[in-house]
């Protein structure tokens, strides 16, 4: 049994689980297409889940269902010890119900919304898969393979929230692997925690002219963000904040029954992120109360409510972890930089909760996440070269029996 990544990567198994990589790449390119073009916007990913269950059973793997909030799920026995290496990729995409997702095609790139955020990883998990089972690798923890959803915005990191805290495997997982992003180069180690609210003042309103002098919600939602943009964040650990979107109001000529502002509140450390929490709720009383003390209020006064929409807990990896050491030797060896970084991923949940987590890129170049115009380059020899490190890394974690 080795957890020795170079000795993986130099034995004839990986090989040939990297030559199946390398003579099923035109499969992989195929795969990235056929799900990209399956919408999956927010909240509804079933369509593309469906689709990437079958090809969970397809490759053979055992118990592939989905479970209650949508998730993807298949297991790959290894040597039965009970443990498990979860390894997943997101299923939704950041854009709305009716975005046209049919993939271009220019040499070797392709373009479409999501293509690369989180197609390809999609895809690349199917990669891994196929190249185990054509080498005949053995693994001592068996893996748990996932597609997940509810990674993107609002849906709150939800699928993979569930399976570390009601999913069946949740007692039986020691790593997690989330494949998201295209250049592997910079490994992330380190969750950004947010959260996410909806603050919205109410009054009683009324006409603008024979009204003038009540209370006004308005007012109060700016004394708020005013506040906010007085509020003293550290630069270590990396925190920050941001008034996003708002909305209310009815007419130009009526004082507002309501106005809301979404905010966004981050920080790489939990108790930096408790602390802005704190600071946050603070101001919306001071603002609430200093909008009733400067206007009129017998005809009802100013009120106020947060309503959470967004709670990514944060957490980190250590650096001389299994899990991260595998990833940094796999990139050293395949040519790539080796770096560690902080971002907001699936890993977060597993972070949080104490458990190694890592998110990795799945290869090759792209540009454009989030926009209509994202795309990705699959010319081979760069896009192999990330799937090796993937593999890699998977077996630097899970262990190799027979190689």
């Amino acid at each position: 049994m080795t957890y020795d990544v170079s000795a993986i990567i130099a034995s004839d198994a990986f090989h040939k689980a990297q030559n199946t990589l390398r003579d099923t790449h035109d499969l992989f390119v195929d795969q990235i297409i056929e799900l990209t073009e399956i919408p999956a916007p927010p909240f509804k990913e079933d369509q593309k889940a469906k689709t990437y269950a079958q090809m969970f059973s397809e490759l053979g793997l055992e118990d592939v269902h989905l479970d209650e909030v949508g998730n993807v799920l298949g297991v790959r026995r290894g040597g039965g010890n009970g443990q498990m290496i979860a390894v997943a990729a997101h299923l939704d995409t950041v854009f709305p119900e009716g975005t046209v997702c049919t993939v271009r095609r220019e040499g070797t790139k392709l373009f479409a919304p999501g293509v690369g955020d989180d197609t390809r990883g999609l895809a690349a998990v199917l990669a891994f898969i196929r190249a185990l089972d054509a080498a005949g690798i053995e693994t001592e923890q068996d893996f748990l393979f996932i597609g997940d959803v509810g990674e993107e915005g609002l849906g709150d990191l939800r699928g993979i929230r569930h399976v570390f805290t009601e999913g069946n495997y949740r007692d039986q997982i020691a790593g997690f692997i989330t494949i998201d992003g295209l250049e592997p180069e910079e490994v992330t180690t380190v969750a950004i925690g947010s959260l996410r609210y909806r603050v919205t003042f109410m009054g009683p309103g009324g006409h603008s002219l024979s009204n003038f002098g009540r209370v006004n919600p308005a007012y109060a939602l700016g004394t708020l963000l005013t506040g906010m943009a007085s509020f003293d964040v550290p630069d270590t650990p990396r925190t920050a904040f941001c008034a996003s979107t708002f909305g209310g109001g009815t007419s130009i000529n009526a004082i507002p029954e309501q106005v809301w502002a979404e905010i966004d509140l981050r920080s790489e450390d939990q108790g930096e992120l408790n602390k802005l929490d704190a600071a946050l709720r603070a101001l919306v009383e001071q603002a609430t109360v200093r909008e009733n003390g400067r206007a009129d209020t017998s005809d009802g006064a100013i009120t106020a409510k947060i309503t959470q929409i967004g709670n990514r807990p944060a957490g980190s990896t250590a650096s001389d972890s299994k899990i991260v050491q595998a990833s940094l030797t796999a990139l050293a060896h395949f040519g790539f930089a080796q770096t560690t970084g902080a971002s907001s991923t699936d890993a977060n949940i597993p972070m949080s909760l104490g458990i190694p987590a890592i998110c990795l890129g799945s290869g090759g170049t792209g540009g454009g996440a989030h926009t209509l115009d994202e795309w990705i380059d699959v010319e081979a020899e760069q896009s192999l070269r990330g799937l090796y490190v993937g593999l890699a890394t998977l077996l630097g974690t899970a262990g190799a029996a027979n190689v």
